[in-house]
């Protein structure tokens, strides 16, 4: 019983018309499963995840037309090389997600369905769990700080009281001459001290740097586009 699993349905590159729908309706339901995974915890456009449903489909129909003629295969492989040329690079998770489905739906073509849906229910099942529990994250809790310092005032040590009254952790990431070098920009990624305030340790501050602007705000996620 268990050896079927592992068993394709279609033998020598022939199938009939049922092993077809069978093929195909494993690949969409597939799909189905990749793409509610993927928008679990993840920013999604409809047109992406509408493509993670209809990919594998799409490439078990071509892998099951090719099944056996080596000419035919090697062509298609290069069709699909250059799809990433006409591709804008995409984030990790994205192109994790296409690999996933067009691996899929290699599977369904060659007739391994129940492979097929095993493999993308559990690595699904595993994102999913990964999500769950912010596997990876080390920037939570911090923010991002941006002080505008004229440039006769010396931003160095100025503001060091008030950062250890008020944050857990801070590091400068970047000085800027801004407005034709009469201005500095200060970028700190900051961690506030649990009950801190905020509006208490802006308004302290502003009363350092000469009431310009500040912004304190979440910080932006790095892009991890591979």
């Amino acid at each position: 019983m268990f050896d079927s699993v592992f068993t394709s349905i279609i033998s020598n590159g022939e199938f009939s018309g049922s092993e077809f729908m069978i093929a195909t309706a494993m690949a969409l339901l597939c799909g189905l499963i990749i793409a509610g995974a993927y928008m679990t915890g993840n920013r999604y456009s409809k047109s992406f995840v509408i493509t993670l449903v209809l990919l594998p489909a799409i490439v078990e129909l071509v892998i099951i037309l090719v099944n056996g003629n080596i000419g035919a295969g090697v062509a298609v492989a290069g069709a699909f090389s250059l799809v990433r040329f006409r591709s804008a690079p995409g984030r990790g998770q994205e192109i994790t997600g296409i690999f996933l489905a067009m691996a899929v739906g290699l599977a369904a073509g060659m007739g391994y369905i129940w492979i097929a849906l095993i493999f993308a229910f559990a690595i699904s099942l595993v994102n999913i769990l990964l999500q769950t529990l912010h596997f990876g994250e080390d920037n939570k809790g911090v923010r991002m700080l941006k002080i505008l310092i004229p440039e006769n005032l010396d931003y160095e040590d100025r503001f060091e009281e008030t950062f250890k009254k008020y944050l857990r952790d801070y590091t400068y990431d970047e000085v800027r001459l801004t407005n034709m070098g009469s201005l500095y920009r200060i970028t700190l990624s900051v961690v506030m001290k649990d009950g801190a305030s905020s509006k208490e340790f802006l308004d302290e501050l502003r009363t350092q740097n000469g009431n310009l602007d500040i912004s304190l705000g979440r910080m932006v996620e790095a892009p991890d586009a591979l």
